[in-house]
């Protein structure tokens, strides 16, 4: 544990942080599982609309610098071609 003043309001922002990046994180990975669903069960207007979901939830990961551009781009590119896929 730390003594020095300003070392203990940066351990309470990190921990803060932490948890809402932590959520954040979460809420891409059920996006990602609703694509998934959807295109497992051959669904495209749902398949598209939770790409939709899913690629605004990947563009704000970018800005809150959780994800890297080039990482998002490369997510983005490969649900976009699966759910284009479906028949």
């Amino acid at each position: 544990m730390a003594n020095i003043k300003g070392q203990m309001k940066r351990n309470k922002t990190n921990e803060k942080r932490r948890l809402a990046n932590a959520a954040r994180k979460s809420g891409l990975k059920t996006a990602f599982k609703n694509v998934d669903e959807s295109i497992e069960n051959n669904d495209k207007e749902a398949a598209v609309k939770f790409l939709a979901e899913a690629s605004k939830r990947l563009d704000k990961s970018v800005t809150k610098g959780i994800n890297h551009k080039n990482y998002v781009a490369r997510q983005k590119s490969r649900l976009a071609k699966r759910v284009n896929e479906i028949k």
